[in-house]
Parts: structure tokens; C-alpha cells; sequence
């Protein structure tokens, strides 16, 4: 069996999404996810420049070598791009091993180390009681982990608060240009306690709580925030300052006990190595679209278990169904998996182009037993969605200076 053909297909079924599909002469294919939000065409371009023409002809059982091939056999190693193109070949292949083999992906991981994985959903709202009363939502859904995130009083907007937008998959669907959007520390710290406060007087502690502080804090002011936040028993608080210096967490570790995640940004093990290996955190939420596939996050998550990290995948809609599919396999093997993020299954549009039968029961993901990654995508539907320029918003001081993002 050899590689006949691989195509690359840009849609925005509200989201751009990136899906690379690799085609054998067999007849077989597999799906792969390549989507950089805002970055996407470049992902397009070191595909069908770079990466297809040295693929065409190889066998793609050879997995391993393929990997090892596109990471270790360039002099530019390492980045999202890169990183991304590698993963979507990378998470194709293994789909083309599992329809082959007539198995789930999970099953050629080693198979199942629980019963279905563990979601944890968003609250968002427009103040702390907008945000408990869509937390209570999801509760009666059975949910029994939620991420709560409020709008910021005396700010204009806040990231991840959806505002008139009916869910995330058509949150980004309007920035031709980057949005600039002003952050206010102290204004953050006046309106952050008093709501995981609210949330343990009206829901007790039997439900876990998460927080993303989008990298918005220095480490002393992350520590400061991680102390805080200590009487209401976190699940993790997560990105909350920037981590480039990945000495900058043994601040924060040293100063709270709330456990900490970080690693959705991360593009390979290098990047969280020192983290993990020093137990600076308790969660790495490396994506396989991000951080080179399905073959990359094994290994990482191999290497956190050693050190008593859990793994708690990136989950947002700028990754396409197709990685939320591999997630889904490597959550049900993993024996230190912790916690999967979950924001829906998609809008009609996303549901059209990609099709799957995964299925949510009390807060729970179950898997599916389909041969492969266990997901299609409908090329006609696909192509009624054309690509859209589209930037993530630009953070600012009230001073106007630029700040993390």
C-alpha cells in the first residue's frame, strides 16, 4: 500500500479549520487536522509546498519513520506550522493503521484505561450571576466539571465571555483584522475571588471548578491569584501566567497549592519538558493538532506520567472535530489522563462537513468503536464554507501598551 494522493481543504463553518486527507491506492484514506487559528493559509502552504511531494509513493504504515521524516530529517525544526502540518499527516496515518486493521485508534494505543472521558464545559457570562446560572445549566446536564469564566467589570470586553455571539464556533467569524481589546490586572482582581466564592455557597464542592487566566498575569501576580483561589479547591487554574521562561512557574509553585495547566500553545515536548520533569504543574494540555500528532502526544504523556502530571487536552473550537477525535483516543488509553475540555459538538455547518458518533452521557464522553479515528468529512459540504480571514484579538494596556495574550 502506498500514499496515491493527499489533499488540503480550508473551510469556515463559522471557524476556519484546516483537514488534510490522505488517500492510498488501496482505496483507504485518513483524516488530519492542521488548523493554526489565524495562521491558517501558512499551515496550507508548508503542506502542499513542503510536505506533500515528500509523501507521495511512501507506505503509510510507516508511521514512526513518517514522523521522524518531517521533524527530524528538516535543518527548521520545531513551531507551530511546522508542527501542526506534521500533526495532521501524523493523526491521517493513524487513521488509515486503524481502518486497516479494522480497530479503533485507542485499541492500537493499547486500549482502554477507563469507561469514557471526562469533560469539563464552559460557563461564560456577562457577570458572576449570568455565569453560576449557565454553571447550573450544565450541572442539570450532569456535568460534574465546569470552567467559569465572567466578565470583567469596567472593562469593555473580556476574552472568552461570548457576548452576542450564541456559542464559540461563531465567536471568531468577524475579525478580518485583529481586535484590540484592553486588560486591567487590578480590575481582574477585584471581581475574581468574589465569584468562585459564589459558586462554592450555591453548588457546595462536589462539582470541580476550573479558571483560565489567559496568560494575563506576571508569576508573583499569579501566585498571588493561585493563594487566593486556594479556599475554593480548583480543579486547576490554567495558563495563569506565561510560561516562555519555564523557570517562571517555580514563582508561582512555590507561593499556592491550586493546582496549575498550562500547554495549549506548547508545539512539542521540548517546550513543557522542564515543567513536568520538575513538577512545576499538575495538567499539560498539549494539543495533537499543536504539538505534532497523535504520535507526539503519546510520548509527552508517557513522559508526564513519570512525574505525576495529568494530561487535560486542549479543547476549544480552533481545533476541528478531527482532533477532538484523537484526543478522544488517546484520553480513553492514557493511564494518567485527568480531564478533557468540552465546548459542543459544533453548529450545523461544523456537523454537515465533519461527521462522527461520539456521544456525551452525565458529563462524559463514549467513545466510538469505528475503525480508524471513527470520523468523516463531507467535501461538497465543505465546500459551501469557504475560507475567511480571521485574527484572534490583540491585548492592550489601558496605557496602551501591548500585553500577553
Amino acid at each position: 500500500m502506498k500514499i496515491k494522493d493527499i489533499k488540503v481543504f480550508v473551510c469556515s463553518p463559522g471557524r476556519n479549520f484546516v483537514t488534510v486527507k490522505i488517500i492510498t491506492d488501496a482505496g483507504t484514506y485518513g483524516l488530519g487536522d492542521a488548523t493554526v487559528n489565524g495562521r491558517e493559509m501558512a499551515v496550507v502552504a508548508y503542506l502542499e509546498e513542503h510536505l506533500v511531494p515528500c509523501l507521495i509513493g511512501r507506505d503509510p504504515q510507516e508511521i514512526e519513520d513518517i514522523w521522524q521524516y518531517l521533524y527530524k530529517g528538516v535543518y527548521w525544526r520545531k513551531g507551530p506550522i511546522t508542527m501542526a502540518a506534521i500533526a495532521a499527516i501524523d493523526m491521517a496515518l493513524w487513521d488509515i493503521k486503524g481502518k486497516v486493521a479494522n480497530l479503533p485508534v485507542y485499541q492500537l494505543l493499547g486500549g482502554r484505561s477507563r469507561k469514557g472521558v471526562t469533560f469539563y464545559a464552559h460557563a461564560n457570562g456577562e457577570n458572576i450571576d449570568d455565569t453560576l446560572n449557565r454553571a447550573q445549566e450544565h450541572i442539570n446536564n450532569g456535568f460534574k466539571a465546569i470552567r467559569l469564566q465572567s466578565a470583567i467589570p469596567g472593562l469593555k470586553v473580556t476574552y472568552g465571555v461570548l457576548g452576542d455571539k450564541k456559542d464559540y464556533f461563531e465567536l471568531q467569524g468577524s475579525r478580518p483584522l485583529p481586535p484590540e481589546e484592553e486588560w486591567s490586572t487590578a480590575k481582574y482582581f477585584n471581581s475574581i475571588v468574589e465569584l468562585f466564592k459564589q459558586a462554592r455557597e450555591r453548588f457546595g464542592y462536589e462539582v470541580h471548578f476550573t479558571h483560565d487566566v489567559h496568560s494575563r498575569l506576571t508569576p508573583i501576580e499569579a501566585a498571588k491569584l493561585g493563594k487566593l483561589l486556594e479556599p475554593y479547591n480548583l480543579l486547576f487554574l490554567e495558563d495563569a501566567a506565561m510560561a516562555e521562561n519555564q523557570d517562571s512557574y517555580k514563582v508561582i509553585r512555590n507561593h499556592t497549592t491550586s493546582p496549575l495547566a498550562i500547554g495549549e500553545t506548547y508545539n512539542t515536548i521540548w517546550d513543557c519538558k522542564d515543567l513536568i520533569q520538575n513538577q512545576l504543574i499538575d495538567y499539560i494540555r498539549v494539543a495533537a493538532t499543536h504539538a505534532g500528532g497523535i504520535t507526539a502526544l503519546r510520548r509527552i504523556t508517557d513522559f508526564a506520567s513519570i512525574y505525576n502530571v495529568k494530561t487535560a487536552p486542549h479543547g476549544a473550537p480552533d481545533l476541528s472535530p478531527v482532533c477532538f477525535a484523537a484526543h478522544m483516543h488517546l484520553n480513553i488509553w492514557a493511564p494518567n489522563f485527568g480531564i478533557q475540555e468540552f465546548v459542543g459538538f459544533g453548529n450545523e455547518g461544523l456537523n454537515r462537513i465533519f461527521k462522527h458518533n461520539f456521544t456525551v452521557e452525565n458529563g462524559m464522553g463514549i467513545m466510538s468503536e469505528a475503525p480508524g479515528l471513527g470520523i468523516e468529512f463531507d467535501e461538497e459540504a465543505a465546500a459551501e464554507y469557504p475560507y475567511k480571514r480571521s485574527y484572534l484579538p490583540v491585548s492592550r494596556l489601558e496605557d496602551g501598551t501591548v500585553w500577553n495574550w
